[in-house]
């Protein structure tokens, strides 16, 4: 009985000098351990497990000379799921695959708005909330195809926290317009802010599946199209906070659920994991739905011109 129950014990003292082994911290200066936080902050358990980002904020309109005004709260989320890639140059790496819902809120009421009177313009408008499908990124690997070592960028610690701020700054032809925008104008001119903050205990400890951190995004950006604000000028501004969900898409706010079933039902999970479309923006997907409804009036000639 001895001699069994020593067994015993030193197969569990090798079980727990291997699994001290494994466990360690992540170091952010490393370009293996940098991609793995990366995923860590981006992604859920596992492919099979998506994660959930939910944020909740305000969105303004701001024109010259004009004070700004609240028009509308938004709730909006992103459904993902972080896939294992190989390269046979550049080994093991992942891509992100996402869609992603954005609703827009009565300020004094918060429920959903459908149609809404520009103030601007006087204008009784049919909403189109966010609603893009997908929005995936390119695939991540430790070093670039240039042998570049991934980086985080501007990460910082602070006690016991890291912030990871993220700048997009965007400026390229507007989908909305024709073939001429190199003299006359007319490109798509934003920023999108991420601005993420995470537990170093738990965004750095390689035991752990993966990190529920806090996100801060703002985005500016022109007038929204459905707004049908034409050459006004002006911005929208959105600023929102939030954070990846542990309990997924159950833990949402009821508003988003209930919305996202009754409307939007594809976005309860993550696109496919081999996911290859190009990605949807407001102002695509306004295009594509404006363009439909206009085919299905009998509005838009052969030419996909209207008349």
């Amino acid at each position: 009985m001895k001699s069994g129950l020593l067994a015993v014990g030193v197969a569990a003292c090798a079980m727990l000098a291997a699994a001290g082994a494994q466990a360690r911290t992540l170091d952010p200066a490393k370009p293996e351990d940098a991609l793995e936080i990366s995923k860590r902050l981006q992604c859920g358990v596992s492919e099979d497990k998506p994660a959930v980002y939910h944020w909740s904020g305000n969105i303004y309109g701001r024109a010259p000379g004009v004070r700004d005004k609240l028009l509308f709260k938004g709730e909006g989320m992103n459904i993902r799921r972080c896939v294992e890639v190989n390269d046979p140059q550049r080994g093991k790496g992942w891509r992100l695959v996402s869609r992603e819902v954005m609703l827009m809120l009565d300020p004094k009421t918060g429920e959903v708005v459908r149609q809404w009177e520009n103030p601007y313009t006087g204008e009784t408008v049919e909403v189109m909330h966010i609603h893009n499908d997908p929005v995936n990124g390119r695939p991540n690997f430790a070093r670039g195809a240039d042998g570049t070592p991934f980086t985080l960028g501007s990460l910082r610690e602070a006690g016991p926290y890291v912030f990871m701020p993220f700048e997009a700054p965007l400026f390229y032809t507007n989908p909305l317009t024709g073939d001429y925008q190199e003299y006359v104008g007319g490109e798509y001119h934003a920023m999108e802010i991420f601005d993420f903050g995470a537990l170093r205990s738990e965004l750095y400890d390689s035991t752990k599946p993966t990190a529920y951190p806090m996100i801060s995004w703002v985005r500016i950006s022109g007038w929204a199209p459905w707004m049908k604000m034409g050459s006004r000028p002006g911005q929208m501004v959105f600023n929102a906070m939030g954070r990846k969900l542990p309990g997924g898409f159950d833990e949402l706010p009821e508003v988003l659920k209930k919305e996202i079933r009754a409307n939007y039902p594809i976005y309860e999970q993550a696109p496919p994991k081999d996911d290859a479309r190009p990605n949807e923006t407001t102002w695509t997907k306004f295009k594509m739905l404006t363009d439909k409804a206009r085919e299905a009036a009998g509005t838009v000639d052969k030419s996909g011109e209207g008349h």
